[in-house]
């Protein structure tokens, strides 16, 4: 029984450790999005050197935000990888699909205004939190 808890008590703090480490990979990925998004306006006057090193820098650390998400999933039990893997299959698909319908009303001129991506983010944001949220409670 002791055994069983020690084995509890491990998988536990890897875990937490998991989610830690996907947190500060995520943080800093955002970050740096911030930076290379905003540096060019506010910093360093549109120099097209920095503004590329700095989108090399996000994209580096996006991957290993992709890597430590990786981790993180595999570090959860059966039931926590499938209302994952059903929330992330949910927001590609919405994701993909009403994103490229939002991009041909843009194309064709069918909205007065331009398509951009951080309403296509905020949806498969939106979309993936509803899901996980409804698969907690529907698998409770």
């Amino acid at each position: 029984m002791n055994q069983l808890k020690t084995d509890s008590d491990g998988w536990q703090a890897k875990q937490k450790r998991n989610t830690a480490r996907l947190g500060y990979w995520t943080a800093a990925w955002v970050l740096t999005m911030a930076i290379a998004n905003f540096g060019p306006r506010f910093a360093w006057e549109s120099n097209e050197l920095i503004s590329a090193l700095a989108i090399l820098v996000n994209l580096g650390i996006g991957f290993g935000m992709i890597v430590a998400n990786k981790r993180h999933l595999k570090g959860l039990d059966e039931l926590q990888q499938k209302i994952q893997l059903e929330a992330m299959g949910l927001s590609l698909g919405v994701g993909l699909v009403v994103g490229l319908a939002y991009s041909n009303l843009d194309v064709v001129n069918l909205i007065s205004f331009d398509a951009e991506i951080s309403h296509l983010v905020i949806l498969m944001g939106l979309t993936y939190s509803f899901s996980v949220f409804a698969a907690q409670r529907r698998y409770r």
